[in-house]
């Protein structure tokens, strides 16, 4: 069983830490259990609950009446809420449940759905990105089981691979964009994502993967010339330093301009080669894209 803390709850629901523990002193639905050290942990069951819960109150229902309900109810009048925004955040939720309880069928089945009903891009945009953005945060803190992150990436990537493989653009944007992850970085969704993002705009795209020597990077950037190269950073082996890393780019291959996103760029604090440029959100990410029309 995964064991989660408060700041996970925090990180999945939009609740704060602070709002949490008022809710736990106050009401029912919530009782975490207690490392030896008095750190709070929470089960798998009680993520599903807060998440519900968070729904809820987000869309107008008071805390004190959300205690009362039993879990089927609860469940019966998410169902009803009528906002598109309520039911692709409803559809996130359902993805983060399916995967804690490695219900790997239904997680596809979820995605499959919107997929009919909405078509490969917006289930992109409204309903795979949102849970990557939310769920990357457990992948580098290792709350979740490497398993269930390799069946759910697996899934994301085939149905990224496809929505790539049929992205289409009537605008030809004459910029290159040189898609590549440095050694000790296997997570390809995000990059893939961009992949997407961009094809689908109209710009031309080398995809060079995971896992690449800096120098093989460095080779392709040097024959092919593209505009810009472009990493996404989502969580690394325990060997990799961002630092270093940053500083043989800007040694090897400083004439290029790199663009970096991801959950580490979030967290670093130092001052940026030259370079280099980082894009902390999806919207930055957005509008990096337009600005190469």
């Amino acid at each position: 069983m995964n064991a989660f803390t408060i700041k996970d709850l925090e990180n999945l629901s939009g609740i704060k830490a602070h709002t949490i523990r008022i809710w736990e002193q106050r009401y029912n639905f919530l009782k975490p259990q207690r490392t030896e050290t008095n750190i709070r942990y929470y089960s798998t069951d009680e993520l599903k609950s807060i998440l519900n819960i968070a729904l809820l109150n987000k869309y107008g229902y008071k805390i004190s009446h959300i205690d009362k309900m039993h879990p089927g109810e609860i469940r019966d009048r998410i169902l009803t809420i009528g906002n598109a925004q309520a039911q692709q955040e409803r559809i996130v939720n359902e993805l983060i449940q399916h995967m804690v309880d490695m219900n790997i069928e239904d997680f596809e089945a979820v995605l499959d759905t919107y997929i009919t009903a909405r078509g490969i891009d917006k289930t992109i945009t409204q309903v795979i990105f949102p849970f990557l953005e939310k769920i990357g945060i457990l992948w580098m803190t290792n709350h979740i089981n490497p398993a269930q992150e390799h069946l759910v990436t697996n899934i994301i990537r085939q149905k990224l691979i496809v929505g790539i493989d049929g992205a289409f653009s009537h605008v030809r944007i004459n910029k290159t964009v040189l898609l590549f992850m440095p050694e000790g970085e296997h997570h390809e969704i995000g990059l893939l994502f961009t992949y997407y993002l961009l094809k689908s705009k109209g710009v031309n795209v080398l995809y060079l993967g995971a896992n690449l020597p800096l120098k093989d990077v460095e080779f392709v950037a040097n024959l092919k010339q593209p505009d810009f190269l472009y990493t996404h950073l989502t969580s690394v082996a325990a060997n990799f330093n961002f630092d270093r890393f940053l500083t043989n780019y800007h040694n090897r291959c400083g004439t290029h301009k790199l663009v970096v996103s991801g959950l580490l760029t979030q967290q670093y604090k130092k001052k940026v080669p030259e370079s280099v440029t980082f894009k902390l959100s999806l919207p930055a990410v957005m509008e990096f894209i337009a600005a190469l029309a």
